[in-house]
C-alpha cells in the first residue's frame, strides 16, 4: 500500500475526521484556528459529559480563586506534513485514544463557563507531529493556562528509544514554541499562592530543575507544584504496580527496595535493557535528595499530576496532599479550589 492509499485508508480517515478542519490542511498558519467541528460532534457522537471531581487545598489564598486540573489528552492528530510511519502510528494510537479531541474542547469549554484557570500536567500530545502542534499552540494561546511537560511531549514514535535529555533534545524547540510557557520550570502567583510547573517526566529531575524549584520556594509563597508524574507515595506506588502486573509503580523517587522488585529482562542485550521499568525509573541520587527536600519544606500545600491516568488522593507530607488526576482522554478532571 503506498502513502495516498493509506492516507485514504478507514482507520486513518477515522483519526483525522474529528479533527479540527485547519489540522487537516497542512497549512503553515494552522496554528491559528482551534475548534470548528464541536457543535456536530457532540450531536452525531455524544460521549457522556465530563467527570469532574472537587477538591480543596487549603494553601493560604489571598483570596479563593479555581482552576481545572487536566492530564494526559493524548491527541494524535496528523495530516500531510508527516511521513508514512507517523501517519501509520497515529492510525494505531488513535484506536486507544479515540475520544482525546473532544473531551479536550469540552474541558476548554467547561473551564472557560466556569471562569477556571486551566493546569495541564502533561501529555498533551501522545507523540511529536505539526498537527499536534498546531492543536496546542492555538488551544493554550485562547486559555488562562498553566502547563507542565509529559513524556509523550517529547515522543516521536512511541517508545522507539531510550527517552532522557538526549532525546528530548530532538524536538524539544519546536515543541516548546507551541506551549505557553517554560516548560522545564515556570511559575506564576495567583492570589499569594505560588504555582510553580516543572518536568519530571522521565523519573528524574536534573540539577537544572532542581535548582530552579528551590528558587520557587525561596520567593516565600505557599506552593502548589504541577507536575506529569507523581511523586512516590506508598499506597498509590502499590496499587499501579498491582494493576501493571508487577511491571512498574510509574512514580518519580520509589526507593531502591521498591524499583528492584519491578519485573526485569535479564535477555536484553546491554544497549536494550532501558527497557526495563527498573532502570527507566531508578531514582538517582539528585532526585533522591530533590524529593527528600521537597518532604521537608512547610511551604508546599499540594502536589497537582497525571501520568497514571487515575484519579487518586495521598499525602506527600506533613504539609501536602498529592492529587494524580484521571485520564483527559476520557473526560476526567479535578475543579480545584485554593483557599
Amino acid at each position: 500500500m503506498d502513502r495516498r492509499d493509506f492516507i485514504k485508508s478507514g482507520a486513518v480517515i477515522a483519526a483525522m475526521a474529528s479533527l479540527p478542519a485547519v489540522a487537516q490542511s497542512g497549512a503553515k498558519d494552522g496554528r491559528k484556528a482551534v475548534v470548528q467541528n464541536v457543535e456536530v460532534k457532540r450531536k452525531v457522537d455524544p460521549y457522556g459529559p465530563l467527570q469532574i471531581q472537587s477538591i480543596e487545598i487549603k494553601v493560604g489564598a489571598t483570596k479563593p480563586f479555581e482552576a481545572l486540573h487536566v492530564s494526559d489528552t493524548h491527541v494524535t492528530n496528523v495530516d500531510v506534513r508527516n511521513d508514512d510511519r507517523k501517519i501509520q502510528l497515529a492510525s494505531k494510537r488513535y484506536a486507544a485514544f479515540p475520544k482525546a479531541n473532544y473531551y479536550w474542547y469540552e474541558s476548554m469549554r467547561y473551564a472557560r463557563d466556569n471562569n477556571l484557570l486551566m493546569l495541564h500536567s502533561g501529555d498533551f500530545a501522545d507523540f511529536v507531529s505539526e498537527a499536534i502542534l498546531d492543536v496546542a499552540a492555538s488551544s493554550f494561546k485562547g486559555l488562562d493556562c498553566l502547563v507542565s511537560a509529559g513524556n509523550h511531549e517529547y515522543s516521536q514514535y512511541v517508545g522507539e528509544a531510550k527517552e532522557d535529555e538526549a532525546y528530548k533534545a530532538q524536538s524539544y524547540a519546536k515543541v516548546q514554541e507551541a506551549y505557553p510557557n517554560d516548560l522545564k520550570c515556570c511559575s506564576r502567583v495567583v492570589n499569594g499562592v505560588n504555582l510553580v510547573a516543572f518536568d519530571n517526566i522521565y523519573y528524574y529531575v536534573t540539577p537544572e530543575v532542581s535548582a530552579a524549584v528551590r528558587q520557587e520556594f525561596a520567593k516565600g509563597y505557599p506552593v502548589v507544584l504541577l507536575c506529569h508524574v507523581p511523586f512516590y507515595t506508598p499506597a498509590l506506588c502499590q496499587h499501579v504496580l498491582h494493576d501493571s502486573g508487577g511491571v512498574a509503580g510509574y512514580v518519580v523517587g520509589a526507593p531502591l527496595d521498591i524499583t528492584s522488585t519491578y519485573k526485569h529482562d535479564d535477555s536484553l542485550p546491554p544497549e536494550s535493557q532501558w527497557r526495563n521499568r527498573s532502570v527507566q525509573q531508578f531514582t538517582d541520587a539528585v532526585t533522591s535528595d530533590f524529593v527528600e527536600w521537597l518532604r521537608r519544606q512547610p511551604l508546599l500545600k499540594g502536589i497537582l499530576c497525571g501520568h497514571c491516568h487515575l484519579f487518586w488522593q495521598e499525602r506527600f507530607s506533613d504539609t501536602a496532599m498529592q492529587y494524580v488526576v484521571g485520564a483527559g482522554y476520557n473526560g476526567q478532571g479535578y475543579r480545584v479550589r485554593f483557599v
